[in-house]
This record gives C-alpha cells, structure tokens and sequence, in this order.
C-alpha cells in the first residue's frame, strides 16, 4: 500500500475524531465538509491500520435457531442466510481469492517474496510487479480457509518486513515501521448446536450468527511509535 494512501486514509480518520489524532500520531490536517463527504463515500468502510486481531464478536438478536440435518443442504447455510453474497463478492478479501487461486502456478515472483525474510528491492525485478510487490512495505497474500464461516475463502494480506525498504537501497530500514491496513467484514458464522436443548450437540445440526472480523487487506509504513 503507497505512502499516499496511508496519507489518505490518516486524513479521513483524523475528519472522524475532529482532534486531529490519529493512532497516536498527531494530524494538522482540516478539510471542508464536501471533500470529507468525498472521501468517505470512496474509502472502504471500517479500514484501518490499528493492530487489531483477525476475529470479532458475534451479533445476534433473541435466540438462535437450530438447523437440523435435514433441513441443511450438506451442513452448508440456508439460501436466505446468504443473502449477502453478493455483497461479499466486492469485497477485497473475497473478490481476490478466485484471482490468488487462478493465477497460484504462475507466480513465480510471489514465490521468492513467500519467505519470512524481508526482500531486497530492485528497479529491475518490479517493474511490471503488482502494488503488493513494489510497496516499500511489501506484502504477500493467502488464502484463509474456514469451513464454519461463510464466505468460507478470504485473501488475507501478510506483511514481509518489520520496518520498511529504503527506496535508494533496496533494503529494510528500521527508521519506519510496516503494519497492517485491516478492513472490517461481516461475515456468517457456523455453530454446532442441539436439537432438544441439551450440552452435547446434535450430529448435523448448526445455528448461525452474523460476526463482525477485521480482515488484513495490505500494509503500509508508519512512524514507530517510540525511538526504543
């Protein structure tokens, strides 16, 4: 993720607080109503570069139903639970993964940047590089898999250095840090539950429930928050 989107993205956060505070770092930036409104509308809701975990808690109102076997097409969830598929198709870490899993045996530069080590930048090996490649804070994607959630395939972004690449050499400095830009999803979670409301669940049946994860989409470089 570039520079110019951190910029961005710390620009709108700092129009939500109106103190011009942003993760710590503190922001002189003040824009009109108009151009806030502008980019809030094309910004992707709930994206953020705070360290917060891949889960979230669960939304539910009244008690849950329990699906028995026979009314679940192989344990899969109802059609009218899945009525946000389509909006999951537009999001990021969906819309990726048919992409990452059609493309998975020609990636031969994505292979290199697998490892755990940071990789050295040159000019010549990403110029026709995806965004995620020629970053300064690089990142790679895989895929998460999670048969109780749907959508059960998320791209999910992994940063591959701590600091960032200085630009003139190539290699990682400490001067700044890589984190991650996480986007918030709404997703169905699948549960085990019983049919005649004992503790030990009844083989084949599932209840449902929306959850709200934060989903690490790609990285960026920060100031660190302390020279230690």
């Amino acid at each position: 993720m570039s520079a110019a989107m951190a910029t961005v993205i710390a620009t709108v956060m700092a129009s939500f607080g109106g103190n011009g505070v942003f993760s710590g770092l503190p922001l002189t930036i003040h824009l009109p109503v108009p151009q806030r409104l502008l980019l809030l509308a094309w910004l992707p809701i709930g994206m953020t570069h705070q360290d917060l975990p891949f889960q979230g808690k669960p939304r539910s109102h009244g008690t849950l139903r329990c699906y028995s076997a026979e009314e679940l097409s192989h344990g899969q969830a109802p059609p009218h639970l899945l009525t946000r598929s389509a909006r999951w198709e537009q999001a990021l870490p969906v819309a990726l993964v048919s992409t990452l899993e059609a493309t998975s045996h020609r990636r031969q530069y994505e292979r290199l940047l697998a490892g755990t080590q940071c990789p050295v930048l040159r000019p010549e090996d990403v110029l026709e590089a995806d965004t995620h490649q020629r970053s300064i804070s690089p990142w790679r994607y895989r895929i998460d898999t999670d048969k109780n959630r749907y959508p059960q395939k998320l791209a999910v972004a992994e940063c591959l250095c701590r600091g960032c690449i200085n630009a003139k050499t190539g290699r990682e400095t400490a001067a700044l840090n890589s984190v991650q830009l996480l986007q918030s999803l709404l997703v169905l979670r699948r549960q085990p539950c019983s049919q005649d409301g004992t503790a030990d669940p009844t083989p084949g049946s599932f209840t449902f429930h929306t959850e709200f994860i934060r989903v690490p989409v790609g990285c960026t470089c920060v100031l660190p928050r302390s020279s230690h």
